[in-house]
């Protein structure tokens, strides 16, 4: 959702004719988008914009703005905090970025603008630029929340669920398809929930119509809500060709009393139930998930619970964190609060026993021959032109279940001109890493055959 939101705020900024640049000390204008799910994002928030200190006194006429979830939860305290800060604005101001510059430019005051309303605007992106993945690209389909997890901020700075409409959605992916993505996420805080108050289409509905765009190979989509995950949505992933075999469906703990004090509405045992009926109808689907550990008055007993179902489900990935009190969120008043130390221990053994099981997971994949959309070069690339002589480059993309496979282009049959970014290359797995997968391409072709799952083979 952030990295959607940063694309908005740029391609605001490029309409009043700023220009993006890597260099700092180059800059005219410096925005950071921030969040505040959790208290370790904030602080470095504050950390970062607090070293712009040195920069603005060096160049007194440089802008410095805070967006996102911090500036809309905390507001013209900042100003106070962050002496050489000229703008804060929140969550549904981008859309008036440009008339808030201009203002500053002009008048060189400071600004705070967090104003919220039940209808927000719902901006449009644009066509991926040098600065974006060329294959892959967010789509949000809906903002807000109307869960209010008791442990959670973002309905206080997000507001109230609003779905985009379904033709804004559709003409927005055919723009990225246009000018060559291959792939889409589907944003939402609680997708499942798409539509239903407008009176639009269903989610599953949703995805239909997107399975339908030609020349769009791959849809994914982020974050499923367990209450209110059916079995529409378990069937679109046999009915739906381009949806991948790929869930996020996070739980947050095993036990139901912590999951009452969290306001989940739902149980372990329906949890379970659903991630059984997934698992019958799509036996190859990759599950990952998000834990909270030392949740207000969790008990060994509790945790005890939490590590159980994470030995049931056996995901192949997790997000876990410590819990954290955010400002609003009603768990910031509950008693009987857990010491980091012991947090911290909790940690540890719930992300050991996880990566027992990624590593299975991944193991499980070699000699398999999986369908991947090279992306681009890897972080691991090694530097000097393709056209030097034995000059190796590491390519990657993921498979269908969201796993990261890495790839020399040299192993490919033929040119190595054949494979560039939005290619599809079959890639026979030789090695499983924590973090991700090695293999040998063996084939590549155009077409959108054999994307769908884990449908692999042995070679």
């Amino acid at each position: 959702m952030n990295v959607y939101d940063s694309e908005q705020i740029a391609i605001q900024l490029a309409a009043t004719g700023y220009q993006q640049t890597s260099s700092l000390e180059a800059a005219d204008l410096v925005i950071l988008n921030t969040c505040t799910v959790r208290a370790k994002a904030e602080q470095k928030a504050f950390s970062f914009l607090g070293r712009l200190a040195r920069l603005k006194k060096k160049k007194p006429g440089l802008i410095v703005g805070v967006g996102g979830c911090v500036a809309q939860q905390e507001g013209a305290k900042i100003l106070k905090r962050i002496p050489h800060l000229d703008l804060v604005f929140g969550t549904q101001a981008i859309d008036r970025l440009p008339a808030l510059i201009s203002k500053i430019e002009a008048k060189r005051c400071r600004i705070v603008d967090v104003s919220m309303t039940d209808h927000p605007e719902l901006l449009d992106a644009a066509p991926a630029g040098q600065n974006h993945n060329p294959v892959s690209r967010f789509v949000t389909i809906m903002r807000g929340c109307d869960n209010y997890c008791t442990y959670c901020v973002v309905p206080y700075v997000r507001g109230r669920e609003t779905s985009r409409h379904p033709d804004n959605i559709v003409k927005e992916i055919k723009l990225f398809v246009d000018s060559g993505v291959k792939e889409v996420t589907l944003l939402g805080q609680n997708v499942n929930s798409y539509g239903k108050k407008e009176g639009l289409l269903s989610f599953t509905e949703l995805l239909a119509r997107v399975q339908t765009i030609e020349g769009l190979l791959r849809i994914r989509f982020t974050t499923s809500h367990p209450k209110d995950f059916d079995q529409d949505l378990i069937d679109a992933f046999q009915a739906n060709d381009k949806l991948c075999n790929h869930i996020h469906l996070p739980v947050q703990s095993g036990s139901n009393r912590m999951l009452k004090r969290m306001n989940r509405k739902y149980t372990k045992e329906l949890y379970l139930d659903k991630v059984a009926k997934l698992r019958d109808t799509c036996p190859d689907i990759a599950i990952t998930s998000d834990m909270i550990v030392g949740f207000p008055g969790e008990s060994d007993a509790d945790f005890d619970e939490t590590l159980d179902l994470m030995r049931k489900v056996a995901f192949d990935g997790l997000f876990a964190f410590m819990y954290s009190d955010r400002p609003n969120a009603p768990a910031t008043q509950f008693k009987a609060k857990i010491s980091d130390p012991q947090k911290s221990e909790r940690l540890q053994i719930l992300l050991e026993l996880q990566e027992t099981y990624t590593r299975k997971k991944n193991e499980a994949l070699i000699g398999s021959i999986q369908p991947i959309i090279a992306e681009g070069f890897s972080k691991k690339q090694s530097s000097g032109s393709l056209d030097e002589p034995n000059q190796v480059a590491q390519w990657t993309g993921r498979t269908s279940t969201n796993k990261i496979v890495n790839f020399y282009h040299r192993d490919i049959p033929g040119s190595s001109r054949d494979i560039f970014p939005g290619k599809v290359v079959h890639v026979k797995i030789d090695k499983a890493y924590a973090h991700s997968l090695w293999g040998k391409p063996v084939a590549i072709e155009s077409t959108v055959e054999g994307l769908k799952g884990e449908k692999s083979y042995a070679a």
